[in-house]
């Protein structure tokens, strides 16, 4: 008698239909049927999906950040999901960063309710005579609505007079990214498993591909991976779980330490076509979780 495999389904936004597959990468989907898995793309807000088939793994539902309440309840909704709903809660507003703060190392973050009190925000996270910061609204993704304040007139993809509807997050900015880059350790089901290198494209300093980014695999340094394990096992504190899956961004700071500038929990790009091993590392996860049920 043929035996049903246990149903995965990793949930995705309507623009990209296969998910992470989009760049032509195919390693999820055979990695989980490898297992024994049945995986599935589903988007999120179709409401022709049965989501209580199987245990649900929130993968590339990055449109969220418009609808985030809507997004919210969906993920409340759902029977049987990786890291949790309230995990999702905490960590699709990046007032967590200055939660994160308490218990490792992370870039310095002001908290800004109000267009009138940005000025003050600035010149605390970059105090001197030519304050440098980023502003991002606390709920974004991909990137979006990222400014700079640099008190130039020069023009920049991520200049002032682009700046979004708050709250917002104040940062300094952190030049390394320029040189150095932004630095991704995956953590998976409590393991460090890979590491990656992202880098802006020139008069950038946001490392995605959208805006001219470019992403390549390192070896895992130990430095990082510390980091990552520490931020990781912090969350899970502040959370009262474990987390199930986790990237942890980090940039060097001018005194040449590693701080957290993002712990991406909800719905992380793999980059599986620079770290293709991340699809088994994933699939081994989730296999975990389906084989001790709910």
């Amino acid at each position: 008698m043929a035996t049903t495999k246990p149903t995965v389904l990793l949930a995705t936004c309507a623009q990209l239909p296969d998910g992470e597959e989009w760049t032509g990468t195919d390693h999820l989907l055979p990695a989980l049927r490898a297992h024994g898995l049945d995986p599935r793309w589903a988007v999120w807000d179709d409401p022709s999906v049965d989501w209580s088939q199987g245990l649900v793994a929130v993968r590339a539902t990055w449109d969220y950040e418009q609808r985030r309440e809507e997004f919210l309840a969906w993920t409340a909704s759902l029977p049987w999901v990786l890291n949790s709903a309230e995990t999702f809660a905490w960590n699709t507003d990046k007032a967590y960063l200055a939660q994160l703060a308490e218990h490792v190392a992370v870039v310095p973050t002001v908290l800004v309710e109000d267009e009138p009190d940005l000025p003050a925000a600035i010149a605390e996270v970059s105090p001197g005579e030519d304050p440098a910061a980023v502003v991002k609204p606390r709920v974004g993704a991909g990137g979006r609505g990222v400014v700079v304040f640099d008190g130039t007139d020069e023009p920049s993809a991520t200049d002032e007079s682009g700046l979004g509807p708050g709250p917002w997050v104040v940062q300094p900015l952190v030049t390394s990214v320029r040189t150095e880059g932004e630095t991704s350790v995956f953590v998976l089901d409590g393991e460090v498993v890979s590491q990656a290198r992202k880098v802006p494209a020139a008069g950038e300093i946001r490392v995605h591909e959208q805006y001219g980014g470019r992403t390549v695999a390192v070896p895992v340094t130990e430095e990082a991976a510390d980091l990552a394990r520490r931020t990781v096992a912090a969350a899970g504190e502040l959370l009262g779980r474990p987390l199930d899956y986790a990237r942890v961004d980090q940039m060097r700071l001018a005194d040449g330490s590693l701080a957290i500038s993002e712990l991406e929990v909800t719905e992380p790009g793999l980059y599986l076509d620079v770290l293709p091993g991340n699809a088994e590392a994933f699939a081994a996860l989730v296999a975990d979780r389906v084989a001790r049920g709910r």
